[in-house]
């Protein structure tokens, strides 16, 4: 790949954990205008991550649905899958000792964004589009 085609996103760095994260979008955007590749790096997967996970290094590539499914198979991830893991951790945290309020808007909007992301897939595929490239 082309170096000038990575970008860096910033959006997340507001503590000194997420200031050291870097993550750079790894491709050009495909069909829809939107990315497929993107590397998590700058932390340590030291143990017990790494014993939890042996192949752990120091970075992480997320890699996102690319096409349609009936043309290039399941060859990614989706927001949706995303989303219900950042769901899974926020109830864990809202049933643990670091519950707040804060926590409890942020669960409440991943779930508002779950149930719009779910409305637009059964919507399409009430309209036979799912699974291609028409609108």
């Amino acid at each position: 790949m082309k170096e000038d085609v990575q970008r860096e996103l910033t959006g997340h760095k507001v503590n000194p954990a997420n200031d050291r994260l870097r993550i750079t979008v790894m491709d050009e955007p495909g069909d829809g205008n939107a990315s497929h590749h993107y590397r998590i790096s700058g932390f340590d997967a030291l143990p017990p991550s790494r014993e939890q996970i042996p192949a752990a290094d120091d970075a992480a590539d997320v890699i996102f649905q690319n096409g349609p499914i009936p043309e290039n198979g399941v060859n990614g991830l989706t927001q949706e899958a995303l989303i219900a893991i950042c769901i899974d951790r926020l109830e864990g945290f809202q049933s643990g000792p670091f519950a707040c309020r804060e926590n409890a808007l942020a669960l409440t909007k991943l779930q508002e964004a779950q149930m719009w992301l779910l409305k637009r897939t059964r919507d399409r595929i009430a309209r036979n589009v799912e699974g291609t490239h028409t609108v």
